[in-house]
C-alpha cells in the first residue's frame, strides 16, 4: 500500500515557536491547540476552547527523565466551561504540577458528547500504555462507553488524525521505540526488515557470554527486551550511559524487560556489555555481516 502525504497547518498565535500553536489537518473538522502550561490565561477569551473534547498534559520525570503524559476528558457545560477549565483545574492541583504543556483536541462543530469523549480517552490512554514511551498519569482505566459501530468507525479517524498531530507537535507518545523504519518503496518491506534486525554477543572477563538483539528505528538504534545485560561496566563507558544502566528494568539474570532507544549503536552496545565499544563493528546480522557493511552496501546501492 502506497503511503500518502498529509498537509497540515501550524498556526503560530503568538508568532513564536515556543507559544501557543493551532493546528489543522486538510479534510479533517478536528483541530488542536498546544499551549505552554505558562500561556493558559491567554486562552480564556477562545469560545472553541470552552467546548468538549480530549487533552493531553505533557511533561518530564524528575526520577527517570521519561516523558510522562495524562490523558483527559472535558464537557461543555451550560456555564461555556469545557476544555480549557478543566485545563486550569489541573494547574491549581498541587498534585499535578509534572507537566509543561497541553494540547487540546475539539472539532469545529463541537460535535464530541460524553460516548464519544469516553470512548477517546479510553483509547488515548491503552494506545499510550502499549507504546510504552512515557509514562501514564491516569490512575484509572476510563469507560469505553456504548458507543454504535458507525460512531466507533469514525472515532478511530479521529483517533488516527490525533496520533499525527501530537507526533508533529513533537510527543511520539503512541509509537513503540521498536518501529521499525517504514519501507522507502514498495517491495523492500521484507529486505529491509531483515537488515535492520542486529545482534550482539560479548564474552566478558569474571560476567561469561553476554547477548542482545536490536533493531535500527528513524530515531536511533532500540537494545530489544529480552536481551542480557552485562551487570558490571567499567570507566570507558559515558556517564550518561552508566545512569541508564542503573535504572533499566534488568533482573537478577541480567535480563532486560524493556525496549530501551539510545540515540547510536555504539551507546546501544555500551550498555549492554559495559564497556567502550565501536557500534557499528559489535552490532550484526545472524549470517554475519556488520552495521558497517550493510551502511556501506546501502550507500553503493
Amino acid at each position: 500500500m502506497v503511503t500518502r502525504g498529509k498537509s497540515i497547518n501550524l498556526f503560530l498565535m503568538d508568532g513564536d515557536a515556543s507559544g501557543r500553536m493551532k493546528c489543522t489537518m486538510a479534510n479533517c473538522t478536528g483541530f488542536a491547540y498546544k499551549i505552554p502550561r505558562t500561556e493558559l490565561d491567554k486562552c480564556k477569551d477562545r469560545n472553541d476552547l470552552k467546548q468538549s473534547g480530549v487533552y493531553f498534559l505533557f511533561g518530564t520525570s524528575d526520577e527517570t527523565g521519561k516523558g510522562v503524559v495524562y490523558i483527559g476528558q472535558a464537557s461543555a457545560r451550560k456555564n461555556g466551561e469545557g476544555l480549557l477549565n478543566r485545563i486550569q483545574e489541573h494547574k491549581r492541583n498541587p498534585e499535578k504540577d509534572y507537566w509543561t504543556e497541553a494540547i487540546a483536541f475539539t472539532t469545529s462543530n463541537n460535535s464530541f458528547g460524553p460516548t464519544e469523549i469516553s470512548y477517546l480517552e479510553n483509547r488515548f490512554r491503552n494506545l499510550a500504555l502499549e507504546a510504552n514511551r512515557y509514562e501514564v498519569k491516569n490512575g484509572n482505566d476510563p469507560t469505553s462507553g456504548n458507543i454504535t459501530e458507525e460512531k466507533e468507525s469514525e472515532m478511530e479517524e479521529f483517533i488516527d488524525y490525533v496520533k499525527v498531530i501530537v507526533g508533529t507537535l513533537g510527543h511520539k507518545v503512541f509509537e513503540p521505540i521498536n518501529k521499525l523504519v517504514p519501507e522507502m518503496q514498495e517491495g523492500l518491506a521484507t529486505s529491509l526488515e531483515e537488515t535492520v534486525r542486529m545482534h550482539l554477543e560479548r564474552t566478558i572477563k569474571n560476567v561469561g557470554k553476554v547477548e542482545a538483539d536490536g533493531i535500527q528505528t528513524s530515531e536511533g538504534f532500540v537494545v530489544s527486551r529480552g536481551s542480557h545485560i552485562s551487570p558490571i561496566d567499567d570507566d570507558t563507558v559515558p556517564a550518561v550511559i552508566k545512569e541508564r544502566r542503573k535504572k533499566a528494568l534488568v533482573d537478577e539474570q541480567g535480563v532486560l524487560h524493556e525496549d530501551m532507544l539510545f540515540t547510536s549503536p555504539s551507546y546501544a552496545a555500551m550498555f549492554v556489555i559495559g564497556k567502550s565499544a565501536n557500534g557499528l563493528t559489535s552490532w550484526g546480522t545472524v549470517d554475519g555481516k556488520t552495521l558497517k557493511s550493510l551502511e556501506s552496501s546501502n550507500d553503493i546501492e
